[in-house]
């Protein structure tokens, strides 16, 4: 009898819909910030995968930790310091890590910095243990009105700046040579979209937390490629995962006790199987000609 008792009361913190109607009206805006950071991170990581950036997306989001740490540390805004700990992070990846070679190392050496400063701020916090373990896992109801906004108009932001250097950086990442022969300011775009990419993951962390940011900007895409090779379908296809992601991740948190980020990477990690399984399937049956052919035909375009 102990062991299903013990089932039953794991399974309950797990999933618990008592009342879930009620609790439904108190994340209104995690849910909006959910399908915001859902469509601008689908979008962005289209390009991180592009230009092979997930481990520096993961060092970033330390950066972005700490400056979030520092900032409860001192009682002031805390988007404001995780804005500030990505855009650091971003400019000296971006400045000092021209090449992937050097780009790794410098992020292998922020990592474990931005990670001890942002323990060692918890640590000297004195406040709600609530607040300490949110900016590593997320927070559910954590969005309030002022972050809300903070948040909705970061995101505006980053996909504005997205949405008007799209060709020219899908170009620069495809074949960044032949878009430097042709006068593309190759440079210029990759320190522009490392900028983007941290006030992307400045307002990851907000909800997901510092610890699994990869979810929400690496997955998507990842899970997109493995279906199609279209350049159109594939930020569309991110897009739409990264949405179901975030906001399914906290449709589910809402009925346990345990922090939204388990939620979020698990469907994000079953959509990228499914994904990996009918991209084999289609492989075999030869239905990638197309969308490889779609994709090259994009970089001949300029």
């Amino acid at each position: 009898m102990t062991m299903p008792l013990m089932d039953l009361g794991l399974w309950s913190e797990i999933f618990n819909f008592d009342n879930y109607g009620q609790l439904l009206q108190l994340v209104h805006n995690s849910l909006i910030a959910g399908a915001v950071l859902g469509l601008v991170g689908g979008l962005i990581s289209t390009l991180v995968m592009m230009r092979d950036l997930p481990f520096a997306v993961h060092g970033i989001s330390e950066l972005s930790f700490a400056g979030a740490s520092a900032a409860l540390l001192l009682g002031v805004n805390v988007v404001a310091g995780s804005l500030a700990g990505s855009l650091l992070a971003a400019v000296v990846i971006g400045a000092l890590g021209a090449k992937a070679r050097d780009r790794n190392s410098i992020i292998g050496v922020l990592m474990p910095f931005g990670l001890g400063l942002g323990v060692l701020f918890l640590s000297l916090y004195k406040g709600r243990s609530a607040n300490k373990f949110g900016l590593l896992t997320g927070q559910i109801v954590a969005i309030d009105d002022p972050q809300l906004g903070w948040l909705i108009a970061t995101a505006a932001v980053v996909m504005i700046g997205l949405l008007i250097v799209w060709r020219p950086l899908v170009f620069a990442s495809t074949d960044p040579q032949t878009a430097s022969a042709r006068g593309v300011p190759v440079d210029m775009l990759s320190t522009l979209f490392m900028l983007l990419l941290g006030l992307a993951v400045a307002i990851s962390v907000q909800i997901i937390g510092a610890l699994l940011v990869l979810s929400v900007i690496c997955t998507p895409a990842a899970a997109a490629m493995r279906v199609t090779a279209s350049p159109v379908k594939v930020p569309l296809l991110s897009m739409a995962f990264g949405v179901v992601s975030v906001v399914g991740g906290t449709l589910l948190a809402l009925g346990g006790s345990i922090p939204i980020s388990p939620y979020v990477t698990t469907i994000s990690f079953a959509i990228y199987v499914v994904c990996r399984v009918v991209g084999a399937w289609r492989m075999r049956h030869g239905w990638a000609v197309r969308g490889t052919t779609e994709s090259r035909s994009l970089v001949s375009a300029h």
